[in-house]
């Protein structure tokens, strides 16, 4: 069993304070962190690992106080964005380095890093160096590593920030796949919303440095409890306590029109249109069939 849980957790820096913050992180599950950058998720996932200790409240691991135990003492597995690999040692020596540091003797430690390498699919470029590698294998030397170990517990900050849009994709399935296949339980950082959406068994929206939603995908998708977590999930906006879904707005431009378009973008399909009301400020946003958006500053009137 793996089971991470923050009771009143709170964290406070010369410029950013991150709060009061109880959560549970079922074992077996993978929870994504989704929020802006400056949010706060990445501080979250530094105090689940031990990288940082909180001020106040308590870390839990499996029932066990872990607050001041350093990141190698709890025995979770980290994959930064950037990999954190060593340039000068090839892909083998680099999933051993901290197999080796803690003194797994020599055999376990080649099994370990051959079954690795095996289950991320890199078998093949064991003695590749690291800096012959593309983006997407150095990834996937970098979550070798952090499965050598055997950790029940694993954490992302944000690993799949760096790469391009057909990498990311293959680097999620196999996030979820091993994900799955080992019984851990995950815990993932980003910002991208579809990254969010396709892994979370368990979402999580972090807004400075607060929890603001929690919950199924599927439910926060469907339901969002405030225009924040609208937007930022991309289904549309809040507006007079309503939800109003982006691709059910619809717009005729009128000079008299109570809305006023304040940016306008071409999105492949469809265009993203927000548009803001003059009388009280309120935002929605519109999805529009592609070439159909009005330009910016033109007035208009809106329905959904």
């Amino acid at each position: 069993m793996a089971e991470l849980r923050l009771e009143r957790v709170s964290k406070t820096y010369a410029d950013f304070v991150f709060r009061d913050v109880s959560l549970v992180f079922p074992h077996r599950s993978l929870t994504v962190l989704l929020g802006p950058s400056g949010s706060g998720k990445s501080t979250l996932l530094r105090l689940l690992s031990g990288l940082e200790t909180p001020d106040a409240g308590r870390v839990l691991l499996d029932g066990r106080d872990v607050t001041r135990e350093s990141a190698e003492r709890r025995g979770v597995g980290l994959v930064f964005q950037d990999g954190a690999l060593f340039p000068h040692l090839d892909v083998t020596e680099n999933v051993a380095f901290g197999l080796r540091v803690h003194g797994v003797p020599r055999a376990e430690r080649e099994a370990r890093v051959a079954d690795a390498l095996a289950l991320v699919g890199l078998a093949d470029l064991a003695r590749r160096k690291v800096d012959r590698l593309s983006g997407g294998e150095r990834q996937r030397v970098a979550l070798a590593r952090a499965l050598a170990p055997r950790p029940a517990v694993l954490l992302f900050d944000e690993p799949l920030a760096s790469l391009d849009r057909q990498l990311r994709e293959e680097l999620r399935a196999a996030i979820r796949r091993l994900h799955d296949e080992l019984g851990l339980t995950s815990v993932l950082v980003t910002h991208d919303r579809d990254e969010a959406l396709a892994l979370a068994d368990q979402l999580v929206v972090i807004r400075d440095g607060a929890v603001v939603e929690e919950g199924a995908p599927r439910e926060v998708f469907a339901r969002p409890r405030d225009a924040f977590t609208a937007r930022l999930l991309g289904v549309g906006s809040v507006v007079d306590g309503q939800l109003v879904r982006a691709d059910a707005v619809r717009i005729v431009e009128d000079g008299a029109g109570a809305w006023t378009v304040i940016s306008a973008r071409f999105a492949g399909f469809h265009d993203e249109v927000t548009l803001r009301r003059a009388s009280d400020g309120a935002r929605v946003d519109a999805r529009l069939p592609a070439g159909s958006a009005p330009r910016v500053g033109a007035r208009v009137r809106v329905a959904w």
